[in-house]
Parts: structure tokens; sequence; C-alpha cells
């Protein structure tokens, strides 16, 4: 069913943009840190701080999901979560205390938490669910792919405040966009007393917990590479700053291409969500593989690249088969709890990466990123098997 002949693409459409602000705000990050650090006079391990409250806000974000949608409806679920993004953005816009912009990032992860959590729930519910989610993780990337630029431009004449205060009067349309475009309430949940005790049998799921630690691994996976693929370039294959530059940004742009190209492909050939999934992880540890034994640095930047693509679409088809795993009432929260823990595996997971290569060597990270493929491999398999 094509989005622009359907009754819900506007709904599709603003969902897409949105994912972009989500990319935008972490794409800007990293560009901002040291501006921030200057401004503050802190150093790197304490402005570290904000991240952990940032991943603090998007669990909590990840954990209510389910509780509001049945409660209050997708569009003022959606509402609430952009009105707590552009809260944040233009309180930190005004140039905070660094207390206060330590406390301004549990702001920031509770609305972007809650933007992913109930956006990703409700493209779930709808026809093509797996292309249509992949679609949507992809224009994340597009977000942060444009974030670094943004940034960079932006601090060459502003202060970095003003980052985020274009951040925020981007939002604005957007929440007004999910109050006039989402409807009211679903239709199925219109007619039904509020659920109780969501989280709890969520929690108690096995295949739920599971699926929580599938995209947790995936995720840290993801970044892990992300972060550590500059470094590994430059002191395993001697490159200068600006060429490993370049290949890390193609591992990301491999990473938007795979969610825009493989479910669609996938389909036209009648391969389901299960096998999207087995086959880029089968592409995900065969191109760390041939990074890890690239003979010269030319293979391993094509390695990258294959390697951002063979990952993208794990976590969005993983959400399209949510509805397989739990009961219909189930799944807001269900996607909510997952969507939140994965976040912790995006933390753990990286930091877990360079202490290994500080204490034995950066070569170590396509070993790490192979285990975490195979590990992925036998969760998705025990999913499967449970799955409804």
């Amino acid at each position: 069913m094509s989005v622009l002949g359907s009754p819900w693409r506007f709904s599709v459409v603003l969902a897409y943009a949105a994912f972009i602000l989500v990319g935008l705000g972490t794409g800007v990050s990293g560009v901002l840190l040291p501006a921030q650090i200057d401004d503050y006079g802190v150093d790197k391990a304490t402005v570290g701080i904000t991240f952990f409250a940032f991943s603090a806000g998007f669990m909590l974000a990840g954990a209510s999901s389910g509780a509001l949608i049945h409660r209050l409806g997708t569009r003022i679920a959606l509402a609430v979560g952009g009105g707590a993004f552009v809260a944040a953005a233009l309180y930190t816009a005004i140039r905070p205390s660094f207390i206060g912009l330590i406390v301004v990032q549990l702001f920031v992860g509770y609305g972007t938490g809650l933007l992913e959590s109930v956006l990703n729930t409700y493209l779930t519910g709808l026809p093509s669910a797996t292309t249509l989610l992949n679609r949507l993780h992809a224009f994340f990337g597009v977000g942060a792919l444009l974030g670094p630029l943004l940034a960079a431009w932006l601090v060459g004449f502003l202060p970095w405040t003003a980052v985020w205060l274009v951040l925020g009067l981007i939002a604005v349309p957007l929440v007004i966009g999910f109050l006039v475009v989402f409807p009211r309430r679903e239709v199925a949940a219109a007619g039904e007393a509020v659920q109780t005790r969501l989280l709890p049998t969520v929690l108690r799921s096995p295949v739920v917990v599971l699926a929580s630690v599938f995209l947790a691994v995936y995720v840290g996976l993801e970044i892990g590479v992300g972060n550590w693929g500059f470094t590994f370039l430059v002191d395993e294959h001697a490159q200068v700053d600006l060429v490993a530059g370049y290949t890390v940004s193609g591992y990301w742009l491999g990473l938007t291409l795979g969610r825009f190209l493989i479910s669609p492909i996938a389909v036209r050939f009648g391969v389901g969500p299960t096998g999207i999934t087995f086959g880029c992880l089968a592409g995900v540890t065969a191109s760390a593989a041939l990074i890890w034994v690239a003979p010269g640095y030319a293979v391993a930047a094509v390695g990258f690249v294959l390697l951002g693509f063979f990952l993208g679409p794990i976590f969005p088809t993983a959400m399209a088969v949510v509805p397989n795993l739990v009961p219909d009432r189930l799944v807001p929260t269900a996607i909510g709890v997952m969507n939140g823990v994965s976040v912790v595996g995006g933390s753990v997971l990286p930091w877990m990466a360079g202490a290994i290569a500080q204490s034995v060597g950066v070569w170590t990270l396509m070993p790490f990123a192979i285990v975490l493929g195979l590990v992925q491999v036998g969760i998705w398999r025990m999913i499967v098997s449970r799955s409804r």
C-alpha cells in the first residue's frame, strides 16, 4: 500500500519528519560537546554526566509510553513527547547553569524516547509495517547526517545555545501537526476500559525480555562501531583524520541506505521480517570479518559501508514483529520497554569496547562486533521460536 495513496499518509509523513528531528538532536550533540566543555569549564568525564541523564529520561519514556497511549491516545502522547522536547530545547537555549544542563537532559531524553516509542507503536499497526518502520528509522539517519553539518555551521558565528533554539523552533510545528493530523483516539481503544498493570505484565513476558536484550545488543554494536571506528582506522590502518572521518560517515550513510533499500527489495522477493533479520545479521558478521582481515584501507572502508548497510534494518524490523510476540493490548507497552532498554546497550557496550581497546588494543573492535552479531543470531532464533 502506497503512503501517498493511503488515508494515513499525512500521519506517516509527519512521523518521518519527527524522526528527522530526533536524528538532528542526536547528530548535533557530539559537535556541541567541545563548546559546552569550554563554556562551563568542565572536563570530558564531567560533561559525560549529561549522557546518563538523557538515558534515564529515555528509559522513563519507554516505561510510560504504553500507559500514556492507552489512557490518552496516540495524539496526546505525541504532543506530550513533542512538548517536553520543545520545552527542554528552549530552556537549553537560554544557557542554563551546568546543573540545569544536566537536569534538562532528563526532559530531552524523555521527549525523544516518547516520540520514538509512540511512533514505532503507531506504524507497527499499519499495513506494510516492516517497510514503514525501516523508512522511519532511515529518516533518523538523515537527521543524524545533517545534524553535525547544522551544528558546525551555526557555532561558526553563534553561541552553541543557538543550535538548541533552532531545534526547539523546528519542533513547534511538529507538535501542532500531531494535534491536527493524528486521530483523537484509536478505534480499538475508544471502547476499552483503561488497562492496568500493563508494564508488570510485559516485564514478565520472556519473549519481550529477549527482544529487549536483542535490541540492547544491537544498539551497543551500532554505537560501538560508530564511536570507535574512527580510532580503529587511524591506529590500525594509519589513516589521516579526514579520511577516517569520511569512512565513518560512510558507515552511517550505509546504515541509512540499508533502511531505505533492503526491506522493499526483500518484500519484492517474498522475504519476511524473520528472513530479513537473519540475512542482515549474516551480512553484519561477514562485513565485520572483512574489516578485521582487510589487507588494506580500501577494503576496510568498503567493509564499513557494508557493515552499516546490513545493520540498518535490524532495529526497525525487530519492532515490526512485536505484534507477533504479545497480545494486541500489550504492543504499545512492549515497544516502549524494548525502545527504552535499548539505550542501556548503547551506553554499556560501547564503554566495554573502549575498555577492551584500552587494555588489549583497538584491533579488538571487529572481533567484538562479530561476537555481538553472533549473540544477536542466537537471541533472534529464540525470539522466532516463541512468536505467535
